[in-house]
Parts: structure tokens; C-alpha cells; sequence
């Protein structure tokens, strides 16, 4: 008798939706939402304002329930009953940034930084320190570590907000529309960084305007459209988009 064939192993995806359904009373945000993120994958999710684009990442996220379907990240399962404990361990796999930095003013940077690492992850002062100096360098900030958020620019101020989720050493980065409130120079001092994320290998979903950066950065772009997801492709989707409902919305934005 011959030995069994071992068959390579498959990695599971680091983030799945099946069929998600996301309502705010009778008006029904996410109509079957499903998609999957590989380890180590940049997915960008395109779409007009009210498309459900966001709302999907907050429930990705735990920060929306979800009426049905169900959600996997990082081995948790994130379904329509959640306890606290549950969700308390899954943020610590899944950072999110936001448009709004949401920093504290009255304290340093550094502090910003070190603050959830200390208080969730319980690591002790001087390894907080050393874990956000290394974060604000990966965010080429690592001199303004004593400064306030009052002392520095939007783009600074987002690119702290991404070394306080990078502080937590998350599996996966979510990013909400982080540029939208910045100028262009300051807009593209944060997808720089972005960028330098996904060569490094970040696991991440970025919902986004920037039509450029998804094309160039992303290894898909999912094109999400009243609730549903619309189309889905890589860099050549951009070029050559399959519906008439990609095509106008690129058409607006381009």
C-alpha cells in the first residue's frame, strides 16, 4: 500500500465575511456583504457615501452588530451574540484607524502611544516606551515623541493615531477614510506610511478615496455599491471596470 499524499496546507484567510446583514432600524446598510483577506493581503474598498463601505469595517472591527450572517478575524468568530470578553480579545488582533485622530491633547505623544499597551496588554512602563519609539520610527516620527497633538500637523497627528494601533501588535489594520480631513501634501504623508505598512506585510483593508493609492497599493479593491459588494479585481479593474455602476463611480472620481 502506497503512503498517503500530504496535501499542502491551505492558509485560512485572516478576515472573512459570510453574508452579512447590518440594519439601523428599518434601513438595511449591508444586504449579504461576503469577501475574504488573505494573510499579508492590501484590500481597498471603494464606493459612493452611504454604499455600506464603512459600516462593513466597523463590523469587522465589533464596533457594529450584525443581524446575520457572520464574520471571521483571526480566529475569532464575530457573529450576531458577542460577549465583552470576546470582543475585548479581538481588538487586540485588529487595529482601526479613523478619519478623526481621536488623540488625548494632554498627553505627549508617547503617552498617547504607550497608554493601551499598558493598560490593555498590562507591559510594563519601560517596554511601552522602547514599543513606541519603534512605532512612531515605523511612522517617521520617532522625534516628536514628546511633543502634543496641539504641536503637530493632521498628517502627524494621523500618523500617531497608526503607531497607537501599531503599538498593540495587531494581526490585521483597518483604515476608515484616514484622509479624507487633509490636504494633499499631508494626504500623502500618511499613505506613504500606509504604503511602507503593506511592504512590510500588514494584513490590511482600507476603505478610501484615494483611487491611486488602491490601484497602486492594493492587491484587490472591492467595489461596494447600495449594501452590496458590486465588483471585486485587481489593478486592472480600474482600467477596464465590468459594470456600468464601476465605471460611472470611477468616471466621478478619477
Amino acid at each position: 500500500m502506497s503512503a498517503a499524499v500530504n496535501a499542502p496546507a491551505v492558509a485560512l484567510p485572516a478576515v472573512a465575511l459570510k453574508d452579512v446583514r447590518k440594519s439601523y432600524g428599518p434601513l438595511e446598510v449591508l444586504k449579504g456583504v461576503s469577501f475574504d483577506v488573505a494573510p499579508g493581503e492590501v484590500v481597498a474598498i471603494i464606493g459612493a457615501s452611504g454604499s455600506g463601505k464603512s459600516t462593513a469595517l466597523r463590523c469587522i472591527n465589533g464596533l457594529e452588530s450584525i443581524q446575520a450572517g457572520s464574520i471571521e478575524v483571526c480566529g475569532h468568530h464575530v457573529g450576531t451574540q458577542r460577549s465583552d470578553a470576546e470582543l475585548r480579545a479581538l481588538r487586540q488582533d485588529v487595529g482601526i484607524v479613523f478619519q478623526s485622530y481621536n488623540l488625548f491633547p494632554h498627553l505627549t505623544v508617547e503617552q498617547n502611544v504607550t497608554l493601551a499597551p499598558r493598560r490593555v496588554k498590562r507591559i510594563g512602563n519601560a517596554a511601552a516606551k522602547d514599543l513606541a519609539r519603534a512605532c512612531l520610527a515605523q511612522v517617521g516620527l520617532a522625534e516628536k515623541a514628546d511633543s502634543y497633538p496641539e504641536q503637530l500637523s493632521g498628517g502627524q497627528q494621523q500618523r500617531v493615531a497608526i503607531a497607537r494601533s501599531l503599538a498593540m501588535q495587531p494581526k490585521v489594520m483597518l483604515f476608515d477614510e484616514v484622509t479624507s480631513a487633509l490636504d494633499p501634501h499631508l494626504t500623502g504623508e500618511v499613505l506613504r506610511v500606509m504604503e511602507k505598512l503593506a511592504r512590510d506585510g500588514m494584513t490590511m483593508i482600507t476603505v478610501t478615496h484615494e483611487m491611486g493609492f488602491a490601484r497602486r497599493v492594493a492587491n484587490r479593491t472591492i467595489f461596494m455599491r447600495d449594501g452590496l459588494v458590486w465588483e471585486v479585481g485587481g489593478a486592472e479593474m480600474f482600467a477596464a471596470p465590468r459594470t456600468p455602476e464601476l465605471q460611472s463611480f470611477l468616471g466621478s472620481e478619477l
